[in-house]
């Protein structure tokens, strides 16, 4: 299986969060993909190979233009305000009642655009994220021209950044990127989501089309991070209806109860007709994840990967959430082995 891989991620380092009320440590941190690749060269899984250069057209028929740009200069318009030593962090949000002024100032910009206070914004980010949606892209790339499956180890993650708002460490959506290309190539992709916390950004930016099926595999919304989506009664609308598929679990769900839920995820696929897929990778659904809540063990990703395959679909598996450093190399290979062994 080809690996792409952006050494430019290693640019967008944050050093803290404010996360479930409490500064803290960032978790999002470079080690994360370091260790996965590193894993990779290990275990002699295929080649790791650098992204290619997409032009901006494709991204920004994901996301919202204006939103790009706000992306793009973000950083240099907070150090001109405060100076480039500290990280562009919103502190107040346009609440009901209040107006959006995503033409204001910095500080107006972020509240406008940024949905949580854990998503910093540093000098490296926008290099980093830019490069991760063409990491996507060239894993899509290898996927049309004939590639059974790849793995874009793609950081920062994405699966929370919708059209015009970024957050839960998420700033392009590369998954969605990814799809979206696909489906320009005459392709009909599904998206499976698997990482803890519901990809609300995903769901959001193709809620209304027929041509892409989302599913989701995760934490309940009642309970957990996004909070305000993610919930089982959301299938999407107009066009899209039925095209959506949430499948949200209480706090402690172990394998027993997650391969039920997978299985109804794979009949939904097979239903739909899709002819690649799309693997939003999080592992934060591991047991000792740090800011998690499943008890899915190292072992359990083999038989991930393995019921993945049973689709028999070229896959692209897209790295998103996993913060348990010790353990997400292993994590993460063990689904990619997992599928191929399958």
């Amino acid at each position: 299986m080809e690996t792409f891989y952006a050494h430019e991620h290693q640019g967008h380092a944050p050093a803290l969060e404010f996360e479930q009320g409490r500064m803290a440590p960032a978790v999002e941190i470079p080690a994360r993909a370091e260790a996965v690749r590193a894993r990779i060269e290990a275990r002699k899984l295929g080649p790791i190979l650098p992204q290619q250069a997409f032009d901006d057209a494709i991204i920004r028929r994901v996301h919202d233009g204006a939103f790009v740009d706000f992306l793009n200069g973000a950083h240099a318009a907070w150090a001109a305000r405060y100076g480039s030593a500290t990280e562009a962090i919103p502190s107040c949000w346009p609440a009901r009642g209040l107006r959006e002024r995503r033409a204001g100032d910095i500080e107006s910009q972020l509240g406008s655009y940024c949905f949580d206070t854990a998503t910093p914004i540093n000098k490296g980010t926008w290099t980093a994220a830019r490069a991760a949606a063409d990491v996507a892209l060239t894993g899509a790339q290898a996927i049309a021209n004939g590639e059974p499956s790849a793995f874009a180890l793609t950081r920062p993650p994405g699966h929370h950044a919708s059209r015009d708002v970024f957050g839960g460490y998420c700033y392009l959506n590369n998954v969605a990127i990814a799809a979206e290309w696909l489906s320009r190539k005459g392709l009909k992709p599904a998206i499976l989501d698997v990482d803890y916390h519901h990809g609300n950004g995903t769901q959001s930016i193709f809620y209304a089309r027929d041509d892409v099926f989302f599913t989701s595999l995760h934490a309940d919304p009642a309970t957990d991070y996004p909070h305000f989506l993610g919930f089982a009664d959301e299938k999407g609308e107009g066009k899209g209806e039925s095209a959506t598929l949430n499948l949200p679990m209480t706090r402690g769900a172990d394998w027993t109860v997650y391969v039920d839920a997978l299985a109804q995820a794979v009949r939904a696929i097979d239903a739909f007709g899709a002819e690649v897929l799309l693997v939003s990778l999080g592992l934060d659904t591991y047991e000792k994840d740090p800011i998690s809540h499943f008890k899915i063990t190292s072992e359990d990703y083999l038989r991930l990967g393995a019921a993945i395959a049973q689709l028999k679909k070229p896959t692209l598996f897209v790295f998103e959430g996993g913060y348990h450093v010790d353990a997400l190399a292993e994590n993460t290979t063990n689904v990619l082995e997992g599928f191929l062994g399958a």
